[in-house]
């Protein structure tokens, strides 16, 4: 049984674990983790770069990658620690967006400003605990290559993006989007799809 197997087995010696890595009550890894793991543990492609004030969530217990030529800029948070995030080569993660995980990016994403992309759901429905204790639940986002979303958009838990969409700034993306399409609003809806025979983009 490998060593994450045996921890993950015993309540107990979990709870040390995750006690050594986060502090109680916070959601950012502990420095130790951030000096001495992050860095190392996961080698980011070449030509990567990762600007000095962005916030790196990043926990030994999941997976995280950075793309060849990707950048992840100042004030952007990237938090692996209910699943993976994975971004694909020359992607750009622009100022102040979050992504939690469950989260995977294809190659050449383009994301805007403050925008929140989050695989994470907290569950309420027992009334007689506030939200913030109940048990999380995470359902995969994939945003596939060639996607630009645009500033203040919000991707929520489970959605698909197909390749080259656009998503219209401050959309709400709560369904899958096709490929090749543009999608705006709250709820985000189709409003344009390429059409291949006439070599253009045509209202949906």
């Amino acid at each position: 049984m490998s060593i994450a197997a045996n921890i993950k087995s015993n309540p107990a010696l979990k709870k040390l674990v995750h006690w050594m890595l986060i502090p109680p009550g916070e959601s950012r890894p502990r420095r130790w983790v951030r000096w001495f793991i992050t860095p190392f543990y996961y080698p980011r492609g070449k030509g990567a770069v990762v600007r000095y004030y962005a916030r790196l969530d990043i926990y030994p217990f999941n997976k995280f990658t950075l793309g060849s030529k990707s950048i992840i800029e100042d004030f952007a948070t990237i938090n692996n620690g209910v699943g993976d995030v994975i971004i694909g080569n020359n992607c750009g993660i622009g100022i102040g967006n979050v992504l939690i995980g469950p989260v995977t990016l294809g190659n050449y994403v383009m994301l805007a400003q403050n925008i929140v992309i989050s695989g994470l759901n907290h569950g309420y429905e027992d009334v007689t605990l506030p939200p913030r204790v109940q048990k999380v639940v995470t359902k995969q986002i994939i945003i596939n290559d060639n996607v630009w979303i645009g500033a203040n958009c919000v991707v929520t838990a489970g959605v698909t993006i197909g390749k080259h969409a656009v998503i219209g700034a401050g959309s709400v993306v709560t369904k899958n989007i096709p490929d090749y399409s543009v999608a705006v609003g709250n709820p985000a809806r189709v409003i344009k799809k390429y059409n291949f025979t006439t070599n253009s983009w045509e209202k949906a």
